[in-house]
């Protein structure tokens, strides 16, 4: 195992918190911290120390290939690691947005010269795991519960929107498709019209704190058509290809398909593509959006997703008790999230604190963790 560098990426949503105290940083930060990148993605690289001089973990990948991720891997994934570890400090929503799955990616990519909204050739599915309490928007509702969440604000307007959601969801897509194309010059006064009315609840709590950030965006009445879900440590949201969600609050370890294609249609100032969105999207129920942890192991829980790219457990190790010792497939690349934990994987061993981060080729053998606290293991899947 060698000591890892992450990035931390600066977006305007970020927490000036949340990642500064995780890594034992001062507090206030200079700026927003988002996002810490932990793998190596072309966007933000991590790094590893070679004589003094930070090297790209790209670049090392490229470099040797066989070592660092395996004949196995490079024979599905190419010189590539195909997930991407982060920590994501949300003190303000994200867009909503989608994924692509395998095929569109591909067909997008090629499709797309300017590159506006594919860059890449390859899907992004995600599994988030909070740190903290989190809120989000996942996956639709059940149809019926978003016509009588619309309805409720009693605006004329929305009638049409209320009738294809009433009829099941069959009606989804018009749904999404009347409010995400509503004339630009009339939006504003929908927000304000709705936000006007005289309602009470969880609903019209969403749309108010939304409309704080974004009094202008139909992005605020498509939220109400999605699961709000509360998480609390430990709980995940499993995020596949066409699920339409939005981050809204708090601290998670995220993993995903090393990609970075997204599709967003609204609750941002970046580019929307009503189209593009309304294509890749599965108009379908999302009856049960949370994910609890799965016990493997003593202290050793995972989150099991239907994709091959990556696998996440998490290790606690209490004091006073044996090393954990954890045979999964390398590369890993391990986050410690608390205490002081010792990380080997016979070919070197590093010692990590909170917000520290290790990387282990695919030449390593089974990791051994001890010390006292907690870490998060990214790997790759089956």
């Amino acid at each position: 195992m060698e000591l890892l560098q992450g990035r931390i990426r600066d977006y305007a949503w970020g927490s000036r918190s949340a990642i500064a105290e995780l890594q034992g940083r001062p507090v206030p930060s200079d700026g927003p911290e988002a996002e810490l990148w932990l793998g190596a993605h072309p966007g933000a690289p991590a790094t590893v120390d070679r004589d003094g001089t930070p090297v790209s973990l790209t670049d090392l990948l490229v470099a040797e290939p066989a070592h660092w991720l395996g004949e196995r891997l490079v024979g599905r994934f190419g010189t590539r690691l195909p997930f991407l570890l982060k920590v994501l400090a949300a003190d303000a929503p994200l867009s909503l947005q989608a994924h692509p799955d395998p095929e569109q990616a591909r067909a997008g990519y090629a499709a797309d010269a300017e590159r506006v909204n594919y860059v890449d050739p390859y899907h992004k599915p995600e599994l988030l795991v909070a740190l903290s309490p989190f809120e989000a928007l996942c996956g639709f509702r059940d149809p019926a519960a978003s016509a009588a969440a619309l309805a409720a604000f009693g605006v004329p307007a929305l009638e049409p929107v209320v009738a294809a959601l009433r009829a099941g969801p069959t009606g989804l897509r018009e749904a999404v498709r009347l409010l995400l194309s509503w004339p630009a010059t009339e939006r504003a006064g929908l927000v304000a019209e709705m936000l006007a009315a005289e309602v009470a609840g969880p609903d019209a709590l969403l749309a108010r704190g939304l409309a704080v950030h974004y009094p202008a965006d139909p992005g605020v009445l498509v939220a109400l058509l999605l699961n709000h879900v509360q998480l609390e440590r430990g709980e995940a949201i499993w995020m596949p290809a066409g699920n339409l969600h939005a981050y809204l609050r708090g601290t998670g370890v995220e993993i995903m398909a090393a990609s970075d294609n997204v599709l967003r249609g609204g609750l941002t100032p970046k580019r929307v593509d009503v189209e593009e969105l309304l294509r890749v999207l599965r108009f379908e129920v999302l009856h049960e959006p949370v994910v609890a942890p799965v016990p493997v192991a003593p202290g050793v829980v995972t989150w099991p997703v239907p994709v091959d790219d990556f696998a996440l457990h998490e290790v606690t190790v209490e004091a006073g008790t044996a090393a954990v010792r954890l045979a999964l497939p390398g590369p890993r690349v391990v986050l410690c999230c608390a205490g002081k934990l010792a990380i080997d994987d016979g070919v070197g061993t590093v010692t990590l604190g909170p917000g520290q981060a290790a990387v282990g080729t695919a030449s390593g053998g089974a990791l051994v963790i001890g010390g006292e606290g907690e870490a998060y293991v990214a790997t790759c899947g089956r």
